[in-house]
C-alpha cells in the first residue's frame, strides 16, 4: 500500500511537471498577431436637398472628359488609414486598412460622380483610344481622421482642375474640403465618416465641372469652335 501511494505520487508529480513545462513554452511561443480589417470608400453623397436637374443634351452632343487617375500627397498613397492626434503628426491604424490605396479607390467614383450633370456624355481613362475636348486632374489633398476633439472627425480634401485638351488651357481650378463627424471614435466610425465626407466632395466636382463644361462649351459655340481671340482661318 505504501508503495503503490508513493508511486501515485511520483506519477502526479511528473504529470503536474509536464504541465508547467507545456504552458511555459507555449507562453514563450510568439503570439499569433491580429487579422486585419479592410474597408472600402463607395463615396455616396449626403448632402440634403434634390439632386441637380441633368441639362437636356443629346448624346451626340455632349462632351467627353478624360480623367486622369488622381494624385495624392505624400503620406496618403498607401492603403493605410491616417489619423491625427496632434497637428502635422500623422500615424497609422495597425491592423485597419483601405482595400487599396485612396486613389485608385477614388479612380472610378470620380469617372461616375463626372456623368451626373449632363453635359459630359462619357468619362474615358487617359489611355483609352476616344479623344476628349475636356481633362479633369484632382489631387487628394488630404484622407485623415482627427481626434483632437470629440467627437472625431474626418477631412477629406481634393484638388481639381479642369483642362481644355486640345490647348492645355486651364479652365478652373477648385478645391473641395469636406470635415464630417464620425458615428464612434475608432476605424469603422472613421471609415463611415470618410464614405460621407468623400460623397459630399464628389457630388460638389460634379457641379463644378458641369458648370466649368457649360462655360466651355458656350464659348465654343460662340468663336464657332476656336479660341476666344485666335485669328480665323483664310
Amino acid at each position: 500500500m505504501i508503495r503503490h501511494r508513493r508511486l501515485r505520487a511520483v506519477w502526479l508529480g511528473a504529470a503536474l511537471g509536464s504541465a508547467l513545462a507545456a504552458g511555459a513554452c507555449s507562453a514563450l511561443l510568439p503570439k499569433p498577431a491580429p487579422a486585419s480589417t479592410f474597408y472600402a470608400v463607395d463615396g455616396a453623397p449626403t448632402r440634403g436637398g434634390e439632386p441637380p436637374v441633368p441639362a437636356r443634351i443629346s448624346p451626340a452632343t455632349g462632351l467627353t472628359l478624360i480623367v486622369n487617375p488622381p494624385q495624392a500627397f505624400a503620406g496618403f498613397d498607401s492603403p493605410h488609414i491616417v489619423y491625427l492626434r496632434q497637428a502635422h503628426k500623422p500615424e497609422r491604424f495597425a491592423h485597419s486598412l483601405w482595400v487599396d490605396t485612396p486613389a485608385r479607390m477614388l479612380t472610378p467614383l470620380i469617372a461616375n460622380a463626372v456623368l451626373d450633370g449632363g453635359l459630359i456624355r462619357a468619362a474615358v481613362p487617359p489611355s483609352a483610344a476616344a479623344a476628349g475636348e475636356l481633362r479633369l486632374d484632382t489631387e487628394i489633398v488630404r484622407p485623415q481622421q482627427e481626434f483632437w476633439g470629440r467627437p472625431s472627425r474626418v477631412r477629406f480634401t481634393l484638388r481639381a482642375t479642369l483642362l481644355d485638351e486640345a490647348t492645355r488651357r486651364v479652365l478652373a481650378t477648385r478645391e473641395f474640403d469636406e470635415s464630417v463627424a464620425a458615428p464612434s471614435d475608432d476605424p469603422y466610425g472613421g471609415v463611415i465618416a470618410a464614405n460621407r465626407a468623400v460623397g459630399d466632395a464628389l457630388q460638389a466636382l460634379a457641379e463644378f465641372c458641369d458648370q466649368a463644361a457649360a462655360q466651355w462649351q458656350a464659348m465654343q459655340d460662340k468663336t464657332g469652335g476656336r479660341e476666344a481671340g485666335s485669328r480665323p482661318p483664310d
